[in-house]
């Protein structure tokens, strides 16, 4: 039995501020019980709701040293869904109403996390063999692994795997703060191990000592290599490449299932898609208090308001796209203040096209998968994305850039050879989207059967947790 041992800053059901904590609550569940014992240790904040703070025991508590800090940690553990998960606690680092604070106070506080879950292991008489390290909180355990506790016996066997879920947020912080905080050598930090441009960085620790590097899916581990999509350390990605791939996120195919979701209106499968979907739109167009009509196509939206994903093309389309009098839009999530204002004003100004949600419910998100017609994902880059799997689930047609997951996900449909989960554009050029959703528009509307048919191939693509634990179990068993 190989032991494995996720180490995160976020995971579902304690703590989430985006895709990271589903994949490192929600992959532990999938790999193969007889071969793989999986836990999952992570900070305990104090932001963590009361009821699932309770399900917590305290099992020890020691002292780490921080540079020349010294600092308690506490070791807390519960048991949630079949999984073994481990807290580390410290009411210094985290108190506060959120996981993520000041990058200043960040890079202490998870320079702590990463040493105190190396420490933590003896004491708990835990020897995982494979520690799997997820984005750049945890970029130091490899480090502090490598460099320091492998002179110990008792750590010598233990491989590390190294998960970049989005390259943008590395880590970065005064060198010489960082130096102090972590009391590692100056040897460290040069250009081809911690230093960056002047910075220390977390990120590009984890890069070069893990023993594997994975990111979210095969495209995006090809761009990060790229000037265009290396967010600076492309260099530094393609001299360690023979020890980087790609794996695709999945999605929990039991919480997001048309057939037996309580969280919808009607149930359908791809048997009954036509009619499903018709109940769903009706149903959620009401509550929304927008018109119902066949031959208007509704788009989703569901996503953090950002320009990484694409909003500044939505914003330069919304008019041409709502006066048209094909399209209505319903629109889920929070973010940047000027596409959720741009959200506000275009639906003052077409109520019965647009309804803008500034807000996350995780029950409106699972309506608007399947009540839409198509949805709208025009990232500028994406790591892999979950919106467009949950859509594809729900026979929701996939309107996306060739970016990233997007690209590896959704198949572009081709007319003639019949094939195709969904409708894609290559550039990032607001008119290319629009074309794309014209296309979309004119196969939904003139080609009904055709359109039932790249829905339903969308159905039946399996992006479970299930497919991504098999390519990580082998990636470990190489190790």
């Amino acid at each position: 039995m190989k032991r494995v041992l996720f180490v995160t800053s976020e995971a579902v059901p304690f703590i989430k501020t985006g895709g990271l904590a589903d994949v490192a609550g929600s992959l532990p569940k999938y790999f193969s019980k007889n071969e793989y014992e999986v836990s999952v240790m992570l900070p305990k904040y104090m932001c963590i709701r009361e009821d699932m703070r309770k399900k917590m025991h305290h099992i020890l508590h020691f002292y780490v040293d921080l540079g020349w800090r010294k600092q308690y940690v506490g070791i807390l553990e519960a048991k949630e869904d079949g999984i073994q998960y481990y807290f580390i606690d410290n009411e210094f680092y985290f108190a506060g109403d959120r996981p993520y604070n000041n990058i200043y106070e960040d890079v202490e506080k998870f320079a702590f996390f990463s040493k105190a879950v190396l420490e933590a292991l003896p004491h708990m008489n835990y020897q995982p063999d494979i520690i799997h390290c997820h984005d750049w909180q945890t970029g130091l355990v490899p480090v502090y692994l490598e460099n320091i506790y492998k002179k110990n016996v008792f750590y010598q066997n233990m491989k590390t795997v190294f998960t970049i879920h989005n390259l943008q947020f590395q880590g970065r912080w005064n060198l010489k703060a960082v130096k102090d905080i972590t009391g590692l050598p100056d040897a460290l930090f040069t250009p081809d191990k911690l230093e960056s441009y002047g910075e220390g960085n977390y990120l590009k620790g984890g890069i070069v000592y893990a023993d594997a590097v994975t990111t979210v899916s095969p495209t995006y581990a090809y761009e990060i290599t790229t000037p265009d999509g290396g967010e600076g350390l492309d260099g530094l990605i393609r001299s360690n490449s023979y020890k980087l791939s790609g794996i695709i996120n999945g999605i929990d195919y039991n919480e997001y299932n048309p057939k037996a979701d309580p969280k919808i209106a009607y149930l359908y499968d791809a048997n009954d898609l036509e009619e499903g979907k018709r109940k769903n739109k009706q149903a959620l167009l009401k509550d929304m208090n927008l018109p119902y009509s066949d031959d208007v196509m509704l788009v989703g939206i569901v996503s953090r308001m950002t320009e990484q994903k694409g909003f500044s093309l939505v914003d330069y389309m919304m008019d041409e796209l709502l006066s048209s009098g094909k399209f209505a839009i319903v629109a889920l999530g929070t973010g940047e203040e000027r596409y959720e204002n741009m959200f506000r004003y275009y639906e003052s100004r077409y109520p019965d096209r647009l309804k803008a949600n500034i807000m996350y419910s995780e029950e409106a998100a699972h309506r608007i998968y399947a009540a839409s017609d198509a949805f709208l994902m025009p990232s500028l880059f994406e790591p892999c994305g979950l919106s467009q799997l949950m859509s594809l689930r729900y026979g929701t047609v996939p309107v996306v850039r060739e970016t990233g997951g997007l690209k590896d996900t959704v198949e572009p449909y081709n007319e003639y050879q019949h094939t195709g989960t969904g409708f894609t554009f290559s550039n990032y050029n607001a008119h290319e989207m629009r074309d794309s959703l014209l296309y979309a528009y004119q196969v939904f509307h003139e080609n009904r059967t055709g359109w039932l048919d790249i829905a339903r191939r969308g159905m039946e693509q399996n992006f479970s947790w299930s497919s991504s634990a098999k390519e990580y179990e082998k990636l470990y068993a190489r190790l």
